[in-house]
């Protein structure tokens, strides 16, 4: 797994095997985990992803800049939400990327949350 937080738009791209965006996917639906990065070069590279329960409304993706990891946090119900989508890339044969960003009446995810592209473990472009 790969984490760069992008200094300029300030977003988060995570690059990840199938089995990584699985066990990532468990850790946010359970509420509980921490998933490693591999080193990058460069500064924006995160040492991985945290996640804890807390309770709601929605999910909040942020950086603990103290560790400088992604931390994914939130409750239950809204967890799932997105352990549902990070199956879907997980599974995706044709390649692509979800970008997971707040709006304002976000059904998910919490004011605050940074932006986060997951990209397909097929590739970050459609291939069809």
């Amino acid at each position: 797994m790969r984490l760069i937080c992008d200094p300029v738009y300030g977003e988060v791209d995570l690059t990840a095997s199938a089995a990584e965006l699985n066990r990532l996917a468990d850790a946010v639906a359970e509420g509980k985990g921490l998933l490693s990065s591999a080193p990058s070069p460069g500064n924006d590279a995160l040492a991985g992803i945290e996640v804890k329960k807390t309770v709601g409304p929605g999910v909040l993706v942020h950086l603990d800049s103290e560790r400088q990891d992604l931390a994914i946090s939130g409750d239950a119900a809204d967890r799932v939400v997105l352990a549902d989508n990070l199956r879907g890339m997980a599974s995706a044969e044709d390649g692509g990327h979800l970008h997971i960003d707040y709006f304002p009446g976000h059904f998910y995810l919490a004011e605050g949350s940074l932006p986060l592209v997951v990209n397909s473990p097929q590739g970050g472009m459609p291939t069809r």
